[in-house]
């Protein structure tokens, strides 16, 4: 009976070894199933994130760059004025700017096509197929863009068509917003949209089947949309400046003047142009194969750097014609960040240092030092103000007394203090002259609010370097400098890297404390960028105008960034 049993198991015995096949199960197998619906999930609780950097992060960018093209007092839907806002603020370099911005489109989109590319080389897949869906679905999204933007106006007109002494009921709202929606506009976006959008679903599912048992796919789809988005906004913006140069310089032929707006558009740019090919020689001097080698390209390095000099002497011009106030508070902007950033991170490093060691107490003095940054800003601002006032009694103005010295204005006083220093002797020019006093109190109080948060920062740093570098290169015969600047201050890159980024930023968009610390005495010198943004919004009411100073700042911040991680990747030690 054993025996008879036998050959009946050793087929289950082999099964037991061989690989488990899924069974398929309507359209998908189990295993494909299982993996839709963690897709699925994972999108789910991803989506509410999205919807809200949507909502309080893309779309009120959209809106800023739509209202900056319009013009009017009060008035968020405005009358369309091109570029005007930016050329009030910046003069003709707002046609130089325009250009140059759809030019590093362009660029952004040649690359995002050169990474699908090579991504598809890596694996060995075929990418050039997803083209047709990728220009497809990043035409939908342009399109959307174009719908809400072509919607939003009538929407927001809809208090001006109450008549006047009638209530808006939910009633009438309604009536009002079919009525938008029904606008023939809004009407031909929305099918657009709606027709480009279905296309693009179509291409995409026709494109997975043609192109099957490729796992990336969304990759490539992904960098050829990006490049599509890039390449009609560098058509869109390229068109707009070209039309609006034209008009101005056809308005300057009728109303009699001297048309320059091109002939500084394309010096300042071939002045831009050499540059940049003077910084591409000079940083590639050091891979030159010979000296002679090295020596002619920073050779070439120079004299490209001599002749951009010449091109951009027309920047000065271009500029005069901008707003001065805009000028100003960007140098209070520029000054603010010069003078913070420096005293923030040596004391702070100092501190760190210091804190870093076996002293009684550490914990405590870490406490103490963080407690401005956690404070309330407008609260510790207020009483700065009263330490730092005017009157001859203010406290600081009492120590000053005190030990003998003349008391000063502080928040109040408009005179640069590199002017302070040399006196009424020597007249410096308002760049050279420093920050004012008054800038320079609120740098001050600065420093003082965020220097606790950058030694929590630092001391975390500390703590990653291992102490077996120390003891190396104390029993190399390594001093405490040399210890400091060949492994700190290596090995501390990356928190200076990060703390850097935060501290160029936060400068640049600083605003609470600058505005609870202004004063009228101090003439405007303490007002920065973002201070004359939220007053020209808020007492002027020129939205348009305040939106088109919003973009500047904004891409001044941007190109701030980029330089710093560009330096960073050359600069700092991950280890």
């Amino acid at each position: 009976m054993a025996s008879e049993s036998l050959p009946s198991q050793q087929p289950a015995t082999a099964d037991a070894d061989a690989p488990i096949v899924e069974q398929k199960s309507g359209l998908l197998s189990g295993r494909k199933r299982r993996d839709a619906a963690e897709a699925l999930l994972a999108y789910a609780l991803l989506f509410p994130a999205l919807l809200i950097i949507f909502v309080f992060g893309i779309f009120p960018l959209g809106f800023s760059i739509y209202e900056s093209t319009l013009t009017g007092l009060n008035k968020i839907v405005g009358r369309y004025t091109g570029l005007d806002n930016y050329v009030k603020a910046i003069g003709n370099l707002a046609y130089v700017l325009a250009f140059w911005i759809a030019a590093v489109f362009i660029y952004l989109a040649f690359r995002r096509i050169q990474d699908a590319i090579k991504l598809g080389r890596e694996r060995e897949e075929q990418t050039l197929y997803w083209v047709p869906a990728a220009i497809a679905s990043g035409t939908a999204i342009a399109l959307a863009a174009r719908f809400v933007f072509t919607l939003l106006p009538h929407m927001l007109r809809i208090p001006e068509q109450i008549p006047r002494g009638q209530e808006l009921t939910p009633e009438l709202f309604r009536q009002l917003l079919g009525e938008a929606w029904r606008m023939p506009d809004v009407q031909s976006a929305l099918w657009a949209m709606l027709i480009v959008g279905v296309i693009a679903i179509a291409l995409i599912v026709l494109t997975n089947r043609l192109v099957p048992h490729q796992t990336h796919w969304g990759d490539y789809l992904s960098n050829f949309m990006q490049s599509t988005l890039f390449i009609i906004g560098a058509a869109a913006l390229g068109y707009l400046a070209f039309t609006e140069v034209q008009k101005a310089y056809t308005l300057a032929l009728e109303t009699g003047e001297s048309p320059t707006i091109w002939t500084e558009l394309i010096v300042i740019s071939a002045g831009a142009v050499l540059l940049i090919l003077s910084y591409l020689l000079w940083r590639g001097a050091d891979q030159a194969q010979s000296t002679t080698r090295m020596l002619l390209r920073i050779g070439g390095a120079l004299a490209l750097a001599i002749g951009a000099w010449v091109f951009i002497a027309e920047l000065p011009a271009a500029i005069a014609a901008g707003n001065d106030d805009w000028w100003e508070s960007l140098l209070n902007t520029v000054y603010f960040a010069m003078f913070t950033i420096p005293l923030q991170f040596g004391i702070s490093l100092a501190m760190a240092s210091i804190l870093f060691m076996n002293l009684r107490g550490q914990s405590t003095f870490r406490v103490i030092y963080f407690l401005p940054y956690i404070a309330p800003l407008v609260g510790t601002a207020a009483a700065f103000r009263i330490i730092f006032s005017a009157r001859a009694n203010a406290p600081i103005n009492s120590l000053l007394t005190s030990i003998g010295l003349q008391p000063l204005s502080w928040l109040n006083e408009p005179t640069g203090i590199f002017q302070m220093m040399l006196g009424k002797s020597v007249d410096l020019p308002i760049w050279l002259a420093g920050p004012s006093l008054a800038l320079f109190t609120i740098v001050l109080y600065n420093v003082w609010a965020y220097v606790g948060f950058d030694i929590v920062i630092f001391l975390a740093g500390l703590g990653n370097i291992p102490n077996e570098l120390y003891e190396a290169a104390s029993i190399d015969g390594s001093g405490r400098w040399q210890q400091f600047r060949h492994i700190t201050l290596p090995m501390l890159s990356p928190t200076i890297y990060f703390l850097m980024l935060l501290a160029v930023i936060g400068t640049f968009k600083a605003f609470n404390h600058i505005y609870v610390l202004r004063e009228g005495a101090a003439l405007g010198t303490t007002d920065t960028a973002s201070v004359l943004i939220f007053q020209t919004f808020n007492r002027d009411t020129r939205y348009g105008y305040a939106s088109a100073l919003a973009i500047l700042l904004l891409i001044i911040v941007t190109v701030l960034t980029v330089i710093n991680n560009k330096v960073g990747e050359r600069r700092v030690f991950y280890g």
